[in-house]
């Protein structure tokens, strides 16, 4: 069995009354308080996929510079973040059967429709991750996606979609989502389809791995996050 973890949300740096900055997660549009341990672990799974060694592993290099602040073991500190829902993980029998579970229910995000989500994610890695700015300029420059990521990008910045929701749109060869009523008419035109069983129905697609891996490889390049909903 293979169990993969991804961080959700994005980061805010956001200031009190007395103007101490504190740091904020946001998901499904609600900020989530985190401490140093949290937030390091968090910054260790974003834009990563990983196994929980691997996890281990970055979060272990970030550990000494923790101290006093370690309140809790890793373990611990993993299982609170998913408790809360700031990480997610996906199980199965292979890697990709793992990718999908963890994928699947996920929604997808274009970092490039909002200037405040490219700025944050650029200058956390200058400060929290030491990459020079020239470095991190390079890093984010747009490499030329493939024909299924161009997909998934031109659908995202339509609709708000799960990956399990853009398998259909694939499957289906919807391009135009621009309506509420495309929308559904493209996902959920039967008496049968839900946004809780969707994942489920997509498991036998034919566009099932290309459409994952796409994902997948746009999240591990910084152009997309992922949200959740619920």
């Amino acid at each position: 069995m293979r169990t993969y973890y991804t961080a959700v949300g994005n980061f805010r740096r956001k200031r009190d009354r007395a103007g101490q900055a504190y740091p904020v997660i946001i998901v499904n549009r609600q900020e989530y308080m985190v401490d140093r341990q949290e937030m390091a672990l968090w910054t260790c799974l974003n834009w990563r996929i990983t196994s929980m060694e691997q996890a281990r592993e970055h979060y272990e290099k970030l550990e000494q510079s923790l101290y006093p602040y370690i309140t809790r073991t890793f373990e611990n500190c993993l299982k609170r973040l998913e408790v809360r829902g700031l990480v997610v993980s996906g199980s199965g029998d292979t890697d990709f059967e793992a990718l999908y579970d963890l994928l699947g229910v996920l929604y997808v995000v274009p970092i490039s429709e909002s200037i405040p989500l490219r700025a944050v994610p650029f200058w956390k890695m200058v400060l929290l991750d030491g990459v020079s700015v020239s470095q991190a300029k390079l890093l984010f420059q747009r490499d030329r996606p493939n024909q299924r990521e161009a997909q998934v990008l031109a659908l995202s910045k339509q609709a708000l979609l799960s990956t399990a929701e853009l398998i259909k749109c694939a499957e289906a060869g919807v391009s135009d989502l621009s309506t509420d009523q495309k929308v559904m008419a493209a996902l959920y035109n039967d008496d049968f389809t839900t946004c809780d069983n969707i994942r489920w129905e997509m498991m036998q697609a034919g566009s099932r791995e290309d459409v994952t891996l796409a994902v997948a490889n746009l999240y591990l390049r910084k152009q997309i996050i992922f949200e959740r909903l619920g």
